[in-house]
């Protein structure tokens, strides 16, 4: 079946309110059959704040990557930090399309349930709740607001969703829509029981022509109504446009077996379309939704089949998976005639085709992205041309986008993401038009400092953008550039382009070498007329260097380790270097910042050293041991991070989870391989955390992978064999991967000091391909 007969099939099942089929599923707790979904907390990483993350995240009520989520709020309106664990009141259930409390969100509204006199300000409807009377799945959540008596239940579709308000018997239950501020509209309209109206509020870049247009459709006809503008109620008026408005809608409530429910969907395009996405609901009842919900994320969940004994640790694995499964968010909708349209962050109209918004690509290009072209490549050829659409209609591809350009982190990164695809093989869509937007990326600065390349006519001539040139963090953005230059030179070569294509990526890919400082092994801000910034700090954060230091960043040679080891010195100087990541104190210079950022902080309370797995740019450095003969300190190391800076609950990570990044290195640290290098083939081993793990493929395939003498002691890995024969690499290969295959790790509680110790047995390296090729 066609990956497009498939998503129509799926739509249509949803839409018509038709339960999908249940797959067998494989994950088993101790010997006995469970539902994945069971296993999910979406609590994991709530328990944060501006000062510290431990993720920051909110629990997330939606279907995979799907348009609209929906999540309790307990922080006021416009706060980025929109749930937090530690919160005690609620102020309202809310349409939700936030990437990260950094970025805040867009297009949001929100509905909550009161008693008594009706209050719509948003600390005078507040109700008192506790983690005791709430529940919260991927599918559903409920919560009990004790200060109205009220049961609040709320489950998905991808563009709409179903509420049920259970109230006591009362003649004073009113349901109140929050508009938000920055410009909205509510319109009553008493004889259908509907309320619709729009949002413009918004965090980041310019969006032209913005509205999310809403719909609410009620079961109960209202025994009164009113709506608000800022402070001012208006009894029995019926519209309502201002700064901030919403609607306050009364009913008579006989008791808890006569609950309200509601309908609401929403679009970006028009109250019309909005009408439209109502109907993914179709006939369906409350809990038939819900149901259709579950069996969904069911059904994406157990593609990664996880079998072990561990509890905590099955659940971890697949609160993580959940979160991998979110972003970016479809922006597209469908409309009457059944096409994919999409209203356009970029210039503001309504387009054919796919769109997606909400990820940072700075974050996700290293193991989010691979992984969904490992296991879930459907939707990332949807993803692609997307990207496609973003680049034709805004000029350059977005490097973070919240739903449009967000001038925030730097890089070059949807080079990245749009090579790796390809190199996995990703077919079906316009792969040519993504090329030029790449090379056009490569050679242009954008917009903003986000966009295309900043500083690119001094990386392009000198080979580094110089530090002395009042141009930020310009070391990390060098190092960054040069990888996306590989991935170019990855992708031309690929699609057969011109020689002097091929030629010039790789040699810009080359220069990171510019910036090594052999005086101490590191990478180092260099001024423009060549000689290195004095002076020099290798602990200083910032400055040179984007969310982290020099120890950070001197790894960030994804595409030639062989060429870093040999500017170090060797292997032995190379593993000595990676040692003293982790035998240093995690001290610390933030005078650039002018005091501690939060991921100064995470690094600092870890105890790992100068290892910071709370940010991006170090995540992929324990692998790093495989390319200097000593894999078995990565398989150690490995293990203490899984072990020690993961876990279900609400303090569940060490730093920003952003976007599915830092969940998808869990998921993929625990099958025992990670993409070192996106837009190669390859992945780097580690050693993997069940005892058995079965990979359902999209073409059909299984991958299983099984560890004998599997414990919590049992780290290492003694010997591996793919299909009942030794392997003795280093690394996996995607493309072998993907016909199938069965993994047999042997595991140990000592090192093999012999396994994977040979040259034959890295991975790739751009430097080792160069010499080849001389020959």
């Amino acid at each position: 079946m066609k990956i497009n007969t498939i998503t129509h099939w799926l739509c249509v099942a949803i839409g018509l309110g038709t339960l999908l089929p249940n797959s067998t599923l494989a994950q088993k707790l101790n010997g006995k059959s469970i539902d994945p979904v069971d296993l999910v907390n979406p609590l994991m990483g709530t328990d944060s704040k501006p000062s510290l993350s431990n993720g920051n995240t909110y629990p997330a009520i939606g279907l995979p990557w799907g348009m609209n989520m929906w999540t309790p709020q307990t922080g006021k309106n416009g706060d980025g930090w929109q749930y937090t664990y530690a919160s005690d009141k609620i102020r309202g259930l809310k349409q939700t399309h936030q990437p990260s409390p950094w970025m805040n969100d867009y297009g949001q509204f929100s509905l909550m349930p009161v008693t008594g006199k009706g209050a719509f300000d948003q600390d005078e409807r507040a109700s008192w709740f506790s983690h005791k009377a709430e529940k919260s799945t991927p599918y559903y959540y409920s919560v009990y607001l004790a200060d109205h008596d009220v049961t609040a239940e709320v489950t998905p579709t991808e563009r709409a969703a179903y509420f049920r308000f259970t109230y006591s018997q009362t003649d004073s239950a009113f349901v109140v829509l929050d508009a938000f501020d920055k410009g909205s509209e509510v319109q009553i309209i008493p004889e259908k029981n509907m309320v619709i109206g729009y949002s413009t509020r918004y965090s980041r870049g310019k969006l032209p022509n913005f509205k999310n247009y809403f719909v609410l459709v009620f079961d109960q006809p209202f025994d009164n109504f009113s709506t608000w503008e800022d402070k001012k109620r208006f009894n029995n008026k019926t519209k309502s446009q201002s700064n901030h408005t919403g609607a306050i809608l009364g009913f008579k409530v006989k008791g808890k077996n006569n609950p309200i429910h509601v309908k609401v969907a929403s679009s970006f395009i028009s109250p019309e379309q909005a009408l439209l996405n109502l109907k993914e609901i179709g006939d369906r009842d409350f809990e038939g939704v819900k149901k259709d919900g579950r069996a969904i994320w069911n059904e994406k969940l157990s593609q990664l089949a996880v079998e072990g004994d561990n509890i905590d640790q099955m659940r971890t694995f697949y609160s993580t998976l959940y979160r991998t499964l979110f972003f970016p968010n479809k922006l597209y909708e469908i409309n009457e005639a059944g096409e994919k349209v999409h209203y356009s962050p970029y210039n503001g109209k309504v387009l054919p085709g796919y769109l997606f918004g909400g990820t940072g690509f700075w974050d996700t290009f290293r193991a989010l992205y691979p992984f969904l072209n490992l296991m879930y490549p459907s939707i990332n050829v949807e993803m692609q041309e997307g990207l496609r659409n973003a680049y034709l209609e805004g000029g350059f591809l977005p490097e973070w986008s919240s739903p449009g350009f967000a001038d925030i982190m730097i890089g070059n990164n949807s080079a990245s993401v749009v090579s790796d695809a390809y190199m996995k093989g990703l077919r079906g869509y316009d792969i040519e038009t993504l090329y030029k937007a790449l090379k056009h990326g490569a050679n242009n600065e954008g917009p903003m400092t986000a966009v295309g390349r900043k500083g690119v006519q001094y990386y392009n001539e000198l080979g580094y953008v110089p530090y002395d040139v009042g141009i930020n963090e310009n070391a990390a953005r060098t190092l960054e550039y040069a990888y996306d230059d590989f991935t170019i030179y990855q992708l031309a070569k690929a699609l057969k382009k011109p020689k002097e294509d091929i030629e010039l990526y790789a040699k810009r890919a080359q220069n990171y070498r510019n910036l090594f400082d052999p005086s101490t092994n590191l990478m180092r801000g260099k001024n423009k007329d060549g000689n290195f910034q004095s002076p020099f700090n290798p602990l200083k954060w910032g400055d040179a260097f984007t969310e982290g230091n020099s120890w950070h960043y001197s790894w960030s040679v994804f595409h030639d380790v062989q060429g870093l080891i040999d500017l170090m010195g060797g292997e032995k100087v190379f593993t000595h270097m990676l040692d003293s990541v982790f035998n240093q104190k995690p001290d610390f210079d933030d005078s650039y910042y002018g005091g501690t950022i939060h991921e100064i902080r995470e690094m600092q309370i870890a105890d790992m050293g100068q290892y910071a797995h709370g940010n991006q740019p170090i995540q992929h450095m324990i692998y790093l041991y495989n390319y200097s003969g000593e894999p078995w300190k990565a398989q150690y190391w490995i293990r203490q991070v899984l072990d020690r800076m993961y876990k279900a609950t609400p303090d569940g990570y060490c730093g920003d989870e952003d976007n599915g990044q830092t969940s998808a290195w869990y998921v993929f640290s625990s099958l025992g391989f990670y993409p070192v290098c996106p837009a190669t083939d390859e992945y780097v081993l580690g050693a993997p955390l069940f005892p058995k793990v079965t990979l359902k493929l999209e073409n059909g395939k299984t991958i299983e992978i099984t560890s004998t003498n599997s414990s919590n002691e049992n780290v290492y890995v003694d010997d591996l064999k793919i299909n009942g024969k030794s392997h003795d690499k280093n690394w996996l290969s995607h493309a072998a991967l993907m016909k199938g295959a069965k993994l047999t790790f042997d595991m140990s509680e000592s090192p093999n000091k012999t396994r994977g110790t040979t040259k034959s047995a890295v991975p790739y390296s751009m430097s080792n391909e160069l010499k080849s090729t001389k020959k």
